[in-house]
């Protein structure tokens, strides 16, 4: 064929990281990249004609292969039965929701949208969400994704839908099918610190492409510019507050007691955090990711915890450690800075290389910019929702009405 196209990929939600935007001066080292041919069908030359319905559980086998070939996580189908089965929101739905949709034609499963019910809480309402989750399409089938959206916002007895970290193109669906931005300005700036300098490096140069030799003096070099910057970044000094750390099962009463306090405070949307709902949200089955809780009391009470999940880039080796949850009685200033500080120790302790934070409210987000962050924009918006009740959704455009963060969506729901 005249010329070389790139080979067709799988839609799926993107994965981006730090390393895509630091040390540009590498780029001109990258070796050339060789040539490209056009990937084949899947299913030979004709497209083969795909029907939508709704997922099942025997389809597990088929959408766990077609995740695969788009370079998805690894699914179980121990996550499964977690996800649809053991789902505290189960218990408030008044008819059985939906797993999701797939396109599937006579030789398989070519599409998928999952889509996983959970709780919100706002003011005295207990609202059932939908957060989609997994979508991945063959690159044959991508003017279909429109009918997996459609689908995927025409739930009934759904009083929010919420896509998170998805691709621009279905952004931008999402969008024309009435699904609103995130009303918040730096929601898409995402802060991050780098641990290990030279692990960051090594895996920046090789990402970029050059030569084995080039890339041991890439690394070293932009080891060398990296550590003098990071000195700056980071906590400077540590708070006087007593944080211990539990095991996940360990979730208990007190933290129910949290929550009932939190629900008292001034009225915004919240994803519920009973202690039930927090256990079944960060037990992963079959992940390789590790989840630490950490607890702050005052007054011999729970006054707080934050939640950090530790995760290996498959492609890349790259240890990265995110805070997942954070919820702090009253928003203590006190308080939450001492769990940021115990995050970030717990981060460097566990070997990580970057430390990431995405989105939260902005008095956690105000603490952490005193730590001089690298901070990077999101290339898409981070989350798209939409509600069918008119009240509510002239409630939601105000900023302040939002807790939003990485424990909204599927970001730290899924392996």
């Amino acid at each position: 064929m005249a010329g070389t196209t790139a080979p067709a990929r799988i839609l799926t939600h993107p994965k981006y990281h730090a390393a895509d935007i630091l040390l540009r001066f590498l780029e001109s080292r990258r070796r050339p990249s060789s040539a490209q041919t056009e990937t084949a069908p899947l299913f030979g030359s004709a497209l083969a004609p795909a029907k939508q319905r709704e997922v099942q559980f025997a389809d597990f086998a088929g959408i766990a292969r077609l995740k695969e070939r788009g370079g998805l996580a690894k699914d179980t189908i121990e996550n499964w039965d977690r996800l649809w089965r053991q789902n505290p929101a189960m218990v408030a739905v008044k008819s059985q929701p939906s797993m999701g949709w797939v396109l599937e034609t006579a030789e398989g499963i070519v599409g998928y949208q999952g889509s996983v019910l959970v709780l919100y809480q706002f003011e005295n309402r207990t609202m059932i969400a939908a957060t989609a989750a997994g979508l991945v399409i063959e690159p044959a089938y991508r003017t279909r994704c429109i009918g997996l959206l459609a689908s995927f916002y025409r739930q009934r007895d759904v009083a929010l839908f919420v896509i998170t970290h998805s691709t621009a193109s279905v952004i931008n669906q999402s969008k024309a099918l009435h699904a609103r931005s995130l009303p918040r300005r730096d929601y898409d700036k995402v802060l991050f610190w780098i641990l290990n300098v030279h692990e960051f490096a090594r895996v920046l140069a090789a990402k970029l492409g050059l030569a084995s030799g080039m890339e041991a003096a890439g690394a070293f070099l932009a080891s060398s510019a990296l550590r003098l910057d990071s000195l700056r970044r980071g906590p400077q000094s540590h708070p006087p507050s007593k944080i211990t750390q539990i095991d996940v099962n360990d979730i208990g009463d007190e933290f129910e007691a949290l929550w009932r306090r939190k629900l008292g405070e001034a009225p915004r949307l919240l994803a519920d955090r009973s202690p039930a709902s927090l256990r079944w949200h960060f037990t992963l089955p079959g992940s390789t990711s590790t989840v630490a809780v950490l607890c702050c009391h005052r007054f011999q009470r729970l006054a707080g915890y934050a939640v950090v999940l530790h995760a290996v880039d498959r492609e890349t080796g790259l240890r990265r450690s995110m805070l997942a949850d954070i919820l702090v009685e009253q928003d203590d200033p006190d308080v939450t800075e001492a769990l940021l500080d115990a995050v970030y120790s717990n981060a460097v302790a566990s070997g990580g290389h970057l430390f990431e934070v995405i989105g939260l409210p902005e008095h956690v987000r105000q603490i952490l910019m005193r730590w001089h962050p690298y901070v990077r924009t999101y290339p898409t918006d981070p989350l798209v929702y939409k509600t069918t009740d008119e009240a509510l959704a002239r409630t939601l455009a105000d900023e302040n009405a939002w807790y939003a963060g990485p424990f909204d969506g599927d970001a730290t729901l899924l392996p």
